[in-house]
């Protein structure tokens, strides 16, 4: 499948917003979200929220640190909000961001937690995001959740990524014990026919499109992939051949997401 280019981040993220935003309508926004242990439905659109608006400005001021985040982390004042209210929110924060990315262009740079990342990477990062947490939502609300098979493959390809990333060693040492021969895992998406190959003998964790010879293959879906990934729903409602216990190992191991 073709990957997902600057312009269809900027407009996934809104649709994205959008699709959330539906989800709130007539909602308890009092709900808690399974997901998201200790927050409710109305902080967790507050977090959306906050967090869209804090890229919209560090890509409008290509700034080169970044902005506080206190208003998308500290949510405990955040006990009820009026779902139309809060819709419209996210929906605007949404547009004001895919317009200060249109207006800085792809390869624009400014701070960025990814070296040399810049509107590219908030742009997908963003769209993601948004969807994930839409998916958090949906839960939380018990709407069914759908997620386009484009958007999913590549939310599963962003993850492995950032996912390979080797500060994660640092910051996650514990990671480090994924590492060693012959451990290798395939992700097999049943109705694209994408498949990715993630390999652990060596120092630090690879990937690679093609999943041929895994020591163990999850399939299914690649929404419900993308949604394990991010451990928003078990990797046990896959099927999961070959090292099933390595599998458990490296999902209690992850960290990002």
């Amino acid at each position: 499948m073709s990957p997902m280019s600057f312009d269809r981040h900027c407009a996934e993220l809104i649709t994205q917003a959008s699709a959330f935003g539906s989800h709130l309508a007539g909602a308890d926004l009092a709900r808690p979200v399974p997901t998201c242990p200790g927050w409710n439905v109305a902080q967790l659109g507050r977090h959306v929220d906050g967090g869209l608006r804090w890229a919209c400005e560090i890509v409008a001021t290509r700034a080169d640190s970044p902005p506080p985040d206190t208003a998308l982390r500290d949510l405990s004042a955040v006990t009820a909000d009026d779902p139309d209210r809060l819709a419209g929110a996210l929906r605007e924060a949404a547009r004001e961001l895919a317009t200060a990315l249109h207006d800085a262009g792809p390869d624009a740079q400014m701070w960025c937690p990814v070296a040399g990342g810049g509107a590219r990477f908030y742009a997908r990062r963003f769209a993601h995001e948004t969807a994930i947490h839409r998916a958090d939502a949906a839960l939380g609300l018990g709407i069914d959740f759908e997620l386009d098979s484009q958007v999913a493959t590549d939310g599963v390809e962003e993850w492995l990524q950032l996912g390979a990333m080797p500060f994660h060693f640092e910051v996650h040492p514990w990671m480090r014990e994924l590492l060693g021969p012959g451990r290798t895992i395939g992700l097999q998406a049943s109705d694209t026919g994408d498949s990715w190959l993630l390999d652990f003998t060596g120092d630090a964790i690879d990937w690679q499109r093609g999943a041929v010879g895994a020591a163990a293959t999850v399939t299914g879906p690649v929404s419900g992939l993308v949604l394990a990934l991010y451990r928003r729903r078990p990797v046990s409602t896959l099927t999961i051949s070959g090292d099933t216990a390595f599998v458990d190992f490296w999902m209690e191991r992850v960290a990002f997401g």
